[in-house]
């Protein structure tokens, strides 16, 4: 789930706290033209507020009548509508869409139970699904370990397959159709050295749905002032990565410029399993570092693993540039194996 999603699920694990119902509209499959991915979705209380979007334009409307006429009725049996909205080119902006398509959507009753789960799966950083029976509606968490509970039976591999693809897809098995709906956990961009870069590089990363944690000794760097909305650390760079956790969706930077922080730092990072480290300086720079690090025990393929000068070359000078260009390394390594 995107940090979007996250946030709609949210704001509905909220109205079910206040004793709301609520119904949940997900896109479960597109044809053709679609603003909105499939997995898109938007939550409906029954007071009638609302929050995302399944397609940017009037599909929404036609989906919160639908909505109200569920939460209307008796919670059991499970209410669920399967909604499909189809549309010539010519008719196409009048339902939000910018050419000829069909999006199919499931409505169906959120559970405060299961959003639980899935927030608190998230804020252990574990990778979870959500499993959608298009026919009844009926919610199931899956985590990979009990799949006999919900009688997958052949359904299980294709289940498997969307998961370690973790984009979430419609599955059609034996007449039966699931949504599966993936939920990875979040990746981490861990920041090391509060300097000015970082604070570019952090606001994208935000962007991207990146979790940031900025670890910086120096506390008059790394201030909440400086850093809006980012968890900061002051401890040294090696005992705040080793206190962090650094796992495979776990990627290190380091930008101080100093090398009493950021050597402890990439120490700590190359023994780890994280998915990128990157390295600010010159080419000399880099190339001092690499001797003082295989002093340290560190072989060719170990400090291979380190990108520096960080980012793809793409002349960047000012901030912002020299950001996005750690960005598109960040993401093109992290989607590399999804690709290959």
């Amino acid at each position: 789930m995107t940090a979007e999603q996250n946030s709609v699920l949210d704001l509905a694990s909220t109205w079910l706290a206040g004793g709301e119902r609520v119904a949940v509209a997900t896109v479960i499959a597109t044809w053709s033209s679609s603003p909105r991915p499939v997995g898109s979705q938007m939550v409906i209380a029954q007071g009638g507020r609302f929050a995302g979007s399944v397609s940017g334009g009037c599909v929404e409307a036609a989906v919160l009548g639908v909505a109200a006429e569920v939460l209307a009725g008796p919670a059991e049996p499970r209410p669920v509508r399967t909604l499909r909205f189809g549309v010539t080119s010519e008719q196409a902006w009048e339902v939000g869409l910018p050419c000829g398509g069909t999006i199919e959507v499931l409505l169906t009753e959120a559970s405060g139970d299961t959003l639980a789960r899935l927030r608190a799966a998230r804020d252990r950083r574990e990778s979870i699904s959500l499993l959608t029976d298009v026919a009844s509606g009926a919610w199931h968490v899956w985590d990979g370990s009990t799949p006999e509970q919900l009688e997958l039976g052949a359904a299980r591999a294709g289940l498997e397959q969307i998961v370690r693809r973790e984009r979430s897809e419609l599955l059609e098995l034996d007449g039966r159709r699931w949504f599966v709906q993936v939920q990875a956990a979040p990746l981490r961009l861990v920041v090391v050295g509060a300097v000015h870069l970082a604070q570019a590089l952090a606001e994208l990363a935000k962007m991207s749905g990146i979790e940031v944690t900025v670890i910086d000794p120096r506390t008059a760097f790394a201030t909440a002032e400086r850093f809006p909305g980012v968890e900061l650390v002051h401890d040294w760079p090696d005992v705040a990565l080793e206190g962090l956790g650094l796992d495979r969706r776990t990627a290190v930077v380091v930008l101080s410029h100093d090398a009493k922080i950021d050597e402890p730092a990439l120490r700590t990072a190359l023994r780890s399993d994280c998915f990128y480290i990157g390295a600010l300086g010159s080419t000399r720079t880099q190339q001092a570092r690499r001797r003082r690090l295989a002093d340290d025990g560190f072989d060719e393929a170990q400090l291979g693993r380190i990108h520096g000068p960080v980012g793809v070359d793409i002349g960047a000078l000012l901030a912002p540039e020299i950001a996005i260009s750690i960005m598109a390394e960040l993401i093109r390594e992290w989607r590399r194996p999804a690709t290959a």
